[in-house]
Order: structure tokens, then sequence, then C-alpha cells
């Protein structure tokens, strides 16, 4: 167990060194700080998504019996990625650190304190710092203690909810970059759309409906059947779920709104090459919400 825990505690952050590392001294690329940590986090993150929605998938198709089949990777993969979520409470402050130091700061010279930034990042991101601390505090002892091998099943599936990340994070680094206007960033923020709502939203009911399956009961029936904190944990967990995709529907129905409006051509002889009205973000979240995982 502690060896796994080592595991990932090394492999994540040093992803994240490795990639700032190449970003910024590659030729050709010689990435800034900042755009390096930014994307270096994200990366991180998305190849994380990869790697859990792989085990989930791995885990829930060889699961025949959805309560009684066990599978290794079940429990090996929760520990393994139980440092990722301590790690990317520190990445997340530090794209919200480098994003702050330039908005807002430009004509001072200088940002705020990092205890001051500390605070803000709290308060900005509190949701998405208590969902992480959650997953280590209480998903963590209990889908591997608690559970004594039984639903790895449920526990596959529920991996299969990072399934949305990468798409979260590429439309982040193309608003990073002012690329809202690309065929590119519709895509990805219609496939985020989809993934989100399919992989997170929809995760919950279909367990309640597997279940019912399972016991040969109603769907209805399911809430009534299963223990009270099952069913207070699947409220809890897809409540922030529930609110983050309909910050993803807004940004979306920003954005093909605004495309479907006619914009007007760039003056050619205007020094600025960037378009003075930009379309809104379509990753779904406001653009003082900073990451997503």
């Amino acid at each position: 167990m502690l060896s796994i825990l080592a595991a990932g505690s090394v492999f994540f952050p040093g992803l994240f060194l490795l990639s700032k590392r190449c970003l910024k001294h590659t030729p050709g690329l010689r990435w800034s700080e900042r755009d390096a940590v930014i994307v270096s986090a994200r990366l991180v993150s998305s190849i994380q998504a990869i790697m859990a929605s792989s085990a989930g998938y791995i885990i829930a198709s060889s699961c025949k019996d959805i309560i009684e089949d066990q599978h290794w990777l079940t429990s090996t993969y929760i520990l393994f990625a139980v440092p990722y979520f301590v790690y990317d409470i520190y990445a997340m402050f530090m794209c919200y650190w480098y994003k702050i130091q330039v908005k807002g700061h430009e004509e001072e010279g200088k940002g705020p304190s990092v205890r001051a930034a500390v605070s803000s990042y709290l308060r900005r991101e509190f949701l998405m710092v208590l969902h992480h601390v959650v997953m280590v505090t209480v998903c963590f002892p209990v889908s591997v203690f608690w559970r004594q091998g039984k639903g790895d099943y449920f526990q596959g599936v529920m991996f299969l909810a990072e399934l949305s990340t990468p798409s979260v994070c590429l439309g982040k680094i193309l608003i990073q970059y002012k690329q809202q206007h690309t065929l590119l960033h519709k895509v990805n923020g219609a496939v985020m759309l989809v993934t989100f709502f399919v992989c997170r939203v929809l995760l919950f009911p279909y367990l309640y409906y597997a279940y019912g399956r399972y016991a040969s009961i109603p769907l209805y029936m399911v809430p009534l059947s299963v223990p009270w904190h099952c069913n207070l944990g699947a409220a809890l967990l897809m409540a922030p779920q529930v609110y983050w995709f309909s910050l993803i529907c807004r940004g979306a129905f920003r954005l093909f709104s605004g495309a479907s409006r006619t914009r007007p051509p760039l003056d050619k002889t205007d020094s600025d090459p960037e378009p003075k009205a930009t379309l809104p973000p379509a990753n779904g979240y406001s653009p003082r919400e900073t990451d997503t995982h």
C-alpha cells in the first residue's frame, strides 16, 4: 500500500515538473513560466483522467457480478491516484497565482502577497478544493477499507467520470490563448457538454439503475433499498456535478448564440492584432473559475 502511494506521490508532481521544464527549455518552445505552469497542470490532469478512465473501463467490463466480483486494479488505482488530488490543490493554486500576477497588476509591477492570494484562491475555488479534500479524507478510506472488497463494478464506473476532464482542460487552454473563435474550440465545447452530462450527471442515476436491475427491483425503489449513507454520499457527490454542468450549459449557450451572430470584420489598419470583442468562454465556467478536474 505504501509503495503505491509513494509511486503516485512521485509520478504526478514529477510529471508536472518534467512537462514544465520541457515547455520552458525545449528549443522552439521556450514558454514563459506562467504558460508552462498552466499548460503543464492541465496536461497532468488530462493524463490522470485518461489513466482513471482506462482503469474504470477495465474494472467495469471485468465484473460480471456487480456486487461480489473484485478486480485488483480497483484498490491499486485508488491508492495511486490519491496523491494526485493533494498535488492538484497546489497545481490549481499555482495556475491562479500566475494569472493574478498578470491580470490587474501590470501597472503596479507586482502582484498581491502569497497570503492574500491563498485567501482569494480558497474563496473563489472553495467548491473545487472541498471536492479534492473530500476525495482524500472521505472517498479514499470508504473506497479502500469500508467497502470490504464489494462493489468494484460501481467503483470502476465512477472512474469513467474522468472522461470529461481532457475536454475541460483543452477548453481552458484554448481560452488562455484566445482561440474561442476557432472551430476546434466549438467542437471541443460540444464534446465537453456531452461527455460531462453522460459521465458525471447521468453517472449516479445509472448506478441506481444498475443496482435495481441486479436486485430485480424498480428504479424508484432503489433509494429505499440501499443504506441511507449511500444515498447521502451519492447526493453530495452529484450536487457539484449538476452545478458545474449548469455553468457548462450557460457557457455553451453564449458561445453558440454568439457564433450565430455576424461578427464585424477587423480593420486591417488596426495595430491591435486581437479582435476588440471576443466570444465568451465555452467551457462553461465563468472567467473567475480556474480549474475543474
